[in-house]
C-alpha cells in the first residue's frame, strides 16, 4: 500500500454605556424600536442603490443576520463575529465549533451562515464546471480562493480535465490539520483513471496565508507527476492557495 505524504506548511457582544445598540438576549416583542427599523431600512436601501461595495463587511453580515434574527438588533453580533474572525468570508468559512464559541450564536445562526457559504461555493463552482480551463483560468482561481483561502486547516483538491481541457470533475481528496494533509499519489492517479480524465490540476491551501511551497510540496508534486506520466496523464499545474494570492507551480518553474 502506498504511503501518504504530508504537505507542510475583543469580543464585546453587549454595548457600552451610551451606545444605543440593543443587547442580544431576549427577543424584542411587539413593534421593533424605530432606531432599529430605520437602521435596517437605511442599510437595505444603501445595498439596493449602491451595491455590496458600498457596505462594510459587518454591514453585509447584518443583512444576513436580519433574516436569521428578525426580533433582535444584530449589529453587536455582526461586529463581534467580524472582530473574532477578521472579515465576512472568514465568518462564513469558520468551523462550526468556533462559531458556537461566540456568545449569541446558536445552531440556527450557524446553519444560516453555512447556507450562505454553500451558496457562494455553488455559484463559484458553476462558473468553472464543464468549461475550458485555459479560457476560464481566472474563474478557476476565483473558485479555488472561494472554497479554500479562508480554511483553518489544509485541504487537498484535484480538478480533473478531459482531452479538450474541459473541467469534468472537482473533488476533495483529503483534509488535514493546520499545517499538513496526507496525500496518496497512487490514489490520485487511480481516481483520474476512474473518471477517464486526461489531465489534472492539483490544488491545496496554506492556512498560514503564505503560498510559498515547502520542499515537501515540491517533492510530492514530482512524485504525482511521475506516476501520472507513466499512465499517460498530464499534471497541468499545482496551485497553492494563500489568503490573498496563489502560487502556480507551472508559472514558478517547479513543474
Amino acid at each position: 500500500m502506498s504511503q501518504p505524504h504530508v504537505f507542510q506548511e475583543s469580543l464585546a457582544l453587549f454595548p457600552s454605556a451610551g451606545d444605543d445598540d440593543e443587547a442580544l438576549g431576549t427577543p424584542l416583542t411587539g413593534r421593533l424600536p424605530s432606531y432599529i427599523g430605520d437602521h435596517r431600512k437605511r442599510l437595505r436601501e444603501r445595498f439596493n442603490m449602491a451595491g455590496a461595495g458600498a457596505l462594510q463587511d459587518y454591514e453585509i453580515l447584518e443583512l444576513v443576520l436580519f433574516q436569521l434574527m428578525p426580533r433582535h438588533d444584530v449589529k453587536p453580533l455582526a461586529r463581534a463575529l467580524i472582530d473574532r474572525f477578521g472579515d465576512f468570508s472568514r465568518v462564513l468559512s469558520a468551523p462550526r465549533d468556533r462559531l458556537n464559541e461566540v456568545k449569541g450564536v446558536g445552531p440556527e445562526i450557524i446553519t444560516g451562515l453555512k447556507v450562505v457559504e454553500a451558496a457562494a461555493h455553488r455559484m463559484a463552482r458553476a462558473k468553472v464546471m464543464q468549461r475550458h480551463v485555459i479560457s476560464s483560468w481566472d474563474a478557476v482561481l476565483d473558485y479555488c480562493h472561494t472554497v479554500m483561502a479562508h480554511r483553518e486547516t489544509e485541504q487537498f483538491r484535484i480538478l480533473f480535465l478531459d482531452r479538450k481541457n474541459v473541467l469534468i470533475a472537482d473533488e476533495e481528496q483529503a483534509r488535514g490539520t493546520v499545517d499538513h494533509v496526507p496525500v496518496y499519489p497512487r490514489e490520485v492517479v487511480k481516481r483520474a483513471l476512474e473518471l477517464n480524465a486526461s489531465a489534472i490540476i492539483l490544488v491545496h491551501n496554506h492556512p498560514s496565508g503564505d503560498p510559498t511551497p515547502s520542499q515537501s510540496d515540491i517533492d510530492m508534486t514530482e512524485q504525482i507527476n511521475t506516476a501520472a506520466q507513466a499512465l499517460g496523464l498530464t499534471v497541468h499545474d499545482h496551485l497553492i492557495i494563500g489568503k490573498s494570492r496563489e502560487l502556480s507551480f507551472r508559472a514558478a518553474g517547479y513543474l
